[in-house]
Formats: C-alpha cells, sequence, structure tokens
C-alpha cells in the first residue's frame, strides 16, 4: 500500500527545499495539459516497469534521467517541484535510495515501494555487510512482484482503472516469466569454470541466485564508488586464482578500478552491464526487458569469447 512520512529534519535537503520554494514564482515547471494522475519513480527501471502496468491511465515519470547513479543522488530544487505535483511516488527500497527518506518527507504525496514481499540476498562483505542487497529488480521473478505492488498502488490511486491494471500486470508479469526463462536458458550451458561473474559493484546477487552463477565484485555499492587498493587487491586474487576469462563493470561507475584487475590478470573486459539506469530511447537499454537481455548477452560472450584463457 501507499505509505505517507512525516516531516523531518534534514539540513542539505532543507536547504534544497527552500531554494525551491524560493524559486518557486521566477522558474516556474512549464505548464502541464496532462490531466492524468501523476507518477514519479526514482529512477527509469522503475519508471519503465510501472508504465507497463499503468498503461495510458497514469502519467508516469522518472525523477532521474537516464544514466544517473541513484545512489547517491541528491535531488535537486527542480526535482522538489516536480515531485509536489505528483499524486503518487514510487521507490524502490531495500536501501538503494539513501536520500530518498528526506525527499518524501517535504513532499505531500503517498509513496510505495515496490520491493516490499521480495525475499532479500544480505550483501556478504565490507561495510555493508548483513544489509539486503538492493538490486532485487535484477531477477525478473522478483520484477513479478514489484508488479503486483503496483497493481495494489494504482488501484488505490485510480479505483475505476483497477481492472486494467491487473489486465495490464498479469500480461507484463508473463513477459517476465519468459524472461526468466531466457536468462536461466542462456547461462546453463556455461562450464562451471566459467560461472564466475566478477563486476564493480555487487548488484548481480538476484541474478546470480536464479542461473547458478558465482557473484564477485570490488565494492558492494555505488554509494562507494571509490575501491581501496584491498577491494581491488582481493578481485585480483579471485580472478587470478579462478581463471575468470571476463570482468565487467556497470554503465553508471568508471571502470578504472576494474581496468586494474585486467592488467594485473590477463583477463578481458567482458563489456559494459546495465543495472541502476536504462539508456535513451536510442540506446542499447531502453526498456527493462531490453536491461536484462542486453545484460545475459554480455555475460555469454564476455565468459564463452574467444578472448578469455584457455
Amino acid at each position: 500500500m501507499a505509505k505517507r512520512r512525516g516531516v523531518r529534519g534534514g539540513a542539505v535537503l532543507a536547504g534544497v527545499v527552500a531554494a525551491a520554494l524560493a524559486m518557486g514564482g521566477c522558474s516556474a515547471l512549464p505548464a502541464d495539459d496532462d490531466q492524468r494522475p501523476k507518477v514519479f519513480t526514482t529512477f527509469t527501471v522503475l519508471a519503465d516497469i510501472a508504465q507497463n502496468v499503468a498503461g495510458d491511465r497514469l502519467n508516469v515519470e522518472s525523477l532521474t534521467k537516464p544514466g544517473a547513479e541513484i545512489h547517491g543522488y541528491e535531488p535537486t530544487p527542480a526535482d522538489i517541484r516536480r515531485a509536489a505535483k505528483a499524486d503518487l511516488i514510487v521507490n524502490n527500497g531495500l536501501g538503494l535510495e539513501n536520500w530518498f527518506a528526506q525527499f518524501v518527507d517535504h513532499v505531500d504525496a503517498p509513496h510505495v515501494e515496490v520491493s516490499d514481499g521480495v525475499e532479500p540476498i544480505d550483501i556478504a562483505a565490507d561495510a555493508y555487510a548483513g544489509k539486503p542487497n538492493p538490486h532485487a529488480w535484477m531477477s525478473p521473478g522478483n520484477a513479478v512482484i514489484y508488479v503486483d505492488n503496483l497493481v495494489a498502488a494504482f488501484s488505490d490511486l485510480d479505483p475505476d482503472g483497477a481492472e486494467q491494471y491487473r489486465a495490464h500486470g498479469d500480461a507484463y508479469a508473463d513477459r517476465l516469466r519468459g524472461l526468466h526463462d531466457e536468462l536461466v536458458t542462456a547461462l546453463e550451458g556455461l562450464p562451471p569454470e566459467q560461472r564466475a561473474l566478477v563486476t564493480c559493484e555487487g548488484a548481480f546477487s538476484y541474478l546470480a541466485r536464479d542461473t547458478g552463477l558465482t557473484e564477485r565484485y570490488i565494492w558492494p555499492v555505488n554509494a562507494e564508488q571509490q575501491a581501496t587498493p584491498q577491494q581491488v587487491a582481493a578481485t585480483i586474487d579471485f580472478v587470478g586464482d579462478n581463471r575468470v576469462p571476463a570482468v565487467f563493470c556497470e554503465s553508471t561507475v568508471s571502470d578504472k578500478a576494474m581496468q586494474q584487475v585486467v592488467s594485473a590478470t590477463g583477463a578481458q573486459f567482458g563489456g559494459v552491464l546495465y543495472v541502476d539506469s536504462l539508456s535513451e530511447a536510442g540506446g542499447p537499454v531502453p526498456t527493462y526487458l531490453d536491461l536484462i537481455r542486453h545484460d545475459i548477452a554480455t555475460i555469454v560472450g564476455g565468459l564463452t569469447g574467444s578472448g578469455g584463457r584457455p
């Protein structure tokens, strides 16, 4: 169900709110003639999933743009003014949006955490050990749970559209289940020595669980972004000891640390994976379904490519 929060402090965001109010009269947003209920999501992946449930009945937008790093995002005065027009705000939860609690405290709109009901996988290492891995959407099976939560929230927001939301949700959930079968089939043929997925961020725990891959990463969540020498050294040791043929990095962070791993081990750089953001419409991953398919193709290509270790 959608939730409301009480007003709380927060010096940084309070300053943003004050700036938004001060700018409101002189830099108002363009007039919006769309009379449909407005739904704002915290990032582009959620916007696409939500749009598939909403159909044409709701105006769905992402607060962050394609390519934005969601973990440490800093809301702007324009974000506050846009969110003030929202009828519903959708966030992931599980600690993904570190900034969201203070942000939503200053916006008079209900919100829904779409990961509610997901069985979390805890982060195993470093400062975040024991906290839930927030990237639950990287399992299409978890995305079905997101869809169910969106159907319920949209039906509360717009009861007249409840039947349509349920129908859209059921149809999209069928596509997600088919996507799950696609990724399992694509990866089931990898031999044991090629089943290690090494990335910059630990964003693939749920996908690795679904497909039987062994996950390793340099840092657990992108809120860190600065790899320590110890993290790089541990990754080098794992790649070298296990003769991992290829390593990967995510689109929203620098691959500099992973390139150190490549130089030290002779593994190939297998390519860029998408997790926290879709691309622009003309890019490689304009939708969530495209994102999962792109990542699977990149992983399989990297781990089985002729450039990998023999």
